[in-house]
């Protein structure tokens, strides 16, 4: 049964909230690829709608949104998600996942992207 880490961003205060899904909720994301558009009701924010940002692994390997499906693969990059060069024209192998979300990854990002109201006071009512 898949079991993520959802982690809310909230982009008009720059805060953010994690929270635990599994079961059913979990299953929401199941399948989704990074900009997908989902419900908040998953993470008890039923009148929110959120956008998949991205996401990572149990080992911390970051999805990627031009890798394809949920596989894993070696890539040759200068910049971008999963490395930050410190010279000009430095190169590095990584390897990263898929846009798909899957039961192998551990964490969800998601952003707000349509809401109703305050998303902090949201999550401090849950609590």
């Amino acid at each position: 049964m898949a079991e993520f880490k959802i982690v809310v961003a909230d982009p008009e205060t720059g805060e953010t909230f994690q929270r635990e899904v599994d079961g059913q909720d979990a299953n929401r994301f199941l399948g989704r690829d990074i900009g997908d558009e989902v419900t908040g009701a998953a993470v008890d924010l039923a009148d929110y709608t959120l956008e998949i940002t991205g996401g990572s692994d149990e080992t911390g390997r970051p999805m990627r949104e031009d890798v394809s499906g949920t596989r894993l693969k070696e890539l040759l990059l200068d910049g971008g998600v999963g490395f930050e060069p410190s010279r000009e024209g430095e190169r590095k192998r990584i390897t990263g996942r898929g846009r798909e979300v899957d039961d192998d990854v551990a964490q969800i990002n998601v952003s707000v992207v349509d809401s109703d109201g305050d998303v902090a006071a949201a999550f401090e009512d849950d609590e």
